[in-house]
């Protein structure tokens, strides 16, 4: 088992930059792929990005390529959504997860955080 603690969110204007961190609690986190999902009203709850294991391979979605990086520290149980250059379509709740595996999709994930809201105007 594996508690997870998302942070960071809050409210930025289009252009700016959040990080989110995600703190985990439990099982070892280096054994655990993670995920970073969002949800915004009335949409389901889509991958943003994931990182292997190791942190040595990452998947991003397209719409976040090239201004979102995913990162984690293992001795620190923690991973990191860095997120510039913000776009009002990128407001959702952000969530965190822990897979056993490294997968792109939501049912895969075992575990979850209680999200944390990011809202971009413009």
């Amino acid at each position: 088992q594996v508690q997870l603690v998302e942070s960071g969110g809050g409210l930025v204007q289009a252009g700016g930059s959040l990080r989110l961190s995600c703190a985990a609690s439990g099982r070892t986190f280096s054994s655990y792929a993670m995920g970073w999902f969002r949800q915004a009203p009335g949409k389901e709850r889509d991958i943003v990005a994931s990182i292997t294991q190791s942190g040595y391979s990452t998947y991003y979605t397209d719409s976040v390529k090239g201004r979102f990086t995913i990162s984690r520290d293992n001795a620190k149980n923690t991973v990191y959504l860095q997120m510039n250059s913000l776009k009002p379509e990128d407001t959702a709740v952000y969530y965190c997860a822990a897979a056993d595996h490294f997968m792109v999709v939501a049912g895969a994930y075992n575990y979850w955080g209680q999200g944390t809201q990011v809202t971009v105007s413009s």
